[in-house]
């Protein structure tokens, strides 16, 4: 059963929030940014070309239009393999742990896990960026010498960066199978 919802992220981009649940246990939330649009990649490049036209007809120099065209390529390239993320996973596993996948524009998936065991809590947390307070999701992972304390913080959806609307529904679907997890070890 998938369910999927739109939102908006901090900055007013239309984003889409999509609901797996595979089981009671184990939930798929996914993050999808707009796709990246040919109108805008159209525009740069048509920029930077004229203005290389530009230098090329007042220096008369063929390496002008040369470079412009091979730094434009290699920028899109680098900017499609390890800037745009369109879709970032969040995978919960009541059982097992979370998986956080982002899916980068070219194709490439970056994947961490995180057992469950070193999950302390999942919380939404504020920051104060430009002069506005933004809300962020973020795992707590367990400080292994002190069961109480907190060993490190694992921000999540960084690059979408959903408003607390959005965020809330993600955190009600991650406190729902934690919340099993807490419950279950003590009714066997």
């Amino acid at each position: 059963m998938a369910e999927e919802r739109r939102f908006s992220s901090a900055s007013g981009a239309p984003i889409a929030l999509r609901r797996r649940q595979h089981s009671a246990s184990c939930r798929e939330l996914s993050v999808r940014a707009p796709r990246l649009q040919l109108r805008s990649l159209s525009a740069a490049t048509s920029a930077v070309w004229l203005a290389a036209y530009g230098l090329f007809a007042l220096s008369e120099n063929s390496m002008v239009l040369s470079a412009a065209i091979f730094i434009t390529l290699i920028g899109l390239i680098i900017y499609l393999h390890f800037v745009k993320i369109d879709q970032e996973s969040l995978l919960v596993i009541g059982s097992l742990g979370i998986q956080v996948t982002s899916s980068y524009a070219s194709g490439k998936e970056s994947t961490t896990f995180i057992e469950m065991g070193q999950v302390k809590d999942v919380v939404i947390n504020e920051a104060i960026h430009m002069q506005k307070v933004i809300y962020y999701l973020c795992i707590l992972l367990q400080d292994p010498e002190d069961p109480q304390g907190v060993s490190e913080v694992v921000p999540l959806f960084q690059s979408s960066k959903p408003r607390l609307d959005c965020l809330i529904e993600v955190y009600k679907s991650c406190q729902e199978i934690l919340e099993q997890r807490k419950t279950a070890p003590q009714s066997s």
